[in-house]
């Protein structure tokens, strides 16, 4: 390895020492990457630090040390930029505050609106000049470790090695100001249950939506990855990838011989993505096939006008309820929070904006209650304490089990009429009820 780096080479303990201070806000990161190393050794000076505010978000492993070691919030507190199902549970024992954001806006937040005095930077190993990838989350850490006090690369041994085109995942031993090296547990993964034979009815209807060459965007639920088992047995070619999260939807585009990226006007013959979460076998494609993908920063993927410049851009996410107008709740039951806005305006935006481009919202028509009863995920109105996370000008298309309603450029009573259609038929009495009330 050219350079000596050898200095700044020091345990988690001393990191931990030397890097972090009472009042500190310091910064995890977000998904699948994590500091496990640092969390565990920061989580040892409880009692002894005072106000520690720790950023995260999406986190799926099982455990934040420094969070579960202090149950009191003596030392520390934790806050989620998105609610992950580890941290819904840490949210209703009260030791998780959730921070609403749109994952676009996210790098100008550290620039301009927020303090990060520590980061925590979970990198793969160096290569002989020194430099390391970004492993499965670029996230935004150039932008939060560049505004940062005080920087920690923590090597950890597992993560893929790729630097991504033209240095697009890549930084340099020399920009941390401490460096952290140890055994780690295997990657966190996330698995995907079977699909239902809702989310088959309505992958259905979107997959006859998706056109040869079509740039894909996939959110992680079951209806995505549905879409993309069906598109692998399917005869659509060319597809590509340029999408928040790359996940195991895509390594079965790939295996079946459909993601080429060719057609792509933008990073074209690569798989373009900011976050990577799935199976280990996921984590062993990025490893071994390094030369198939452009991962690149939040400003860079999440971009609605680079997005914009690609054809065929088709967004797939899920819902947790919409209202007549076509206003979308993504992201809370009520007043509780589920999980956050993410990135999914972003690539409505830039699917809305795209020649041919289509942004799909996924929702079964109805979920079932614990009393055993049907509630409509199509309302009247969004209730009050939930959250709108689209507003109804930016949605395009809402597929349930029932059909699709294309929303763009209709009235608000002809939104109402598209959204009853594609309702459970044991709701849509009372829904036309409303509608010829509210909208005439």
């Amino acid at each position: 390895m050219s350079g000596d780096y050898r200095s700044k080479f020091v345990t988690p303990e001393e990191a931990a020492r030397l890097a972090v201070r009472s009042g500190d806000w310091v910064d995890y990161g977000f998904g699948a990457g994590f500091p496990e190393l640092m969390d565990k050794a920061l989580a040892a000076r409880k009692g002894e630090l005072r106000d520690v505010k720790i950023r995260g978000g999406l986190v799926i492993r099982p455990r934040i040390e420094v969070v579960e070691c202090d149950p009191e919030q003596e030392s520390f507190h934790y806050y989620s930029w998105h609610i992950g199902d580890y941290e819904r549970k840490l949210q209703s024992r009260g030791l998780c505050q959730f921070m609403p954001m749109i994952l676009r806006y996210l790098p100008d937040l550290y620039r301009h609106h927020i303090r990060v005095d520590v980061a925590f930077v979970p990198v793969s190993r160096p290569d002989d000049r020194g430099y390391c990838g970004l492993g499965i989350s670029n996230y935004a850490w150039r932008t939060i470790f560049e505004h940062a006090r005080t920087v920690v690369f923590e090597i950890n041994e597992r993560l893929p090695g790729l630097q991504g085109v033209d240095g697009s995942h890549r930084v340099h031993l020399s920009e941390a100001d401490y460096i952290v090296e140890g055994e780690h547990e295997p990657l966190p993964i996330r698995t995907y249950r079977e699909p239902s034979e809702i989310d088959v009815a309505i992958a259905k209807q979107v997959v006859n939506e998706i056109p040869d060459g079509a740039v894909l965007s996939l959110g992680v639920g079951g209806v995505p990855f549905t879409v993309a088992q069906m598109l692998a047995e399917s005869d659509v070619k060319d597809l590509g990838c340029h999408t928040g999260t790359i996940s195991d939807a895509f390594f079965a585009l790939h295996k079946a011989g459909k993601l080429t990226n060719k057609r792509k006007e933008i990073d074209n013959g690569y798989s373009t993505w900011n976050l990577a979460m799935g199976s280990k076998e996921l984590y062993e494609w990025l490893d071994e096939e390094p030369q198939l993908f452009r991962p690149a920063d939040v400003d860079y993927v999440h971009s609605p006008d680079r997005i914009a410049k690609m054809k065929h851009v088709i967004s797939i996410n899920g819902g947790v309820e919409l209202d007549l107008m076509g206003q979308e709740n993504a992201e809370s039951g009520g007043r509780r929070q589920l999980s956050g806005t993410g990135g999914q305006l972003d690539f409505l935006e830039g699917a809305f904006r795209s020649e041919g481009g289509k942004g799909f919202i996924c929702l079964n028509s109805v979920r079932k209650q614990k009393d055993g009863t049907l509630k409509s995920n199509i309302v009247p109105f969004i209730p009050g304490g939930s959250t709108v996370s689209a507003p109804r000008g930016m949605i395009q298309y809402v597929a349930t089990e029932y059909g699709i309603a294309k929303l763009s450029g209709l009235s608000l009573r002809e939104r109402a009429e598209e959204m009853i259609r594609i309702a459970h038929p044991d709701f849509r009495e009372e829904l036309e009820r409303y509608a010829k009330e509210t909208f005439g």
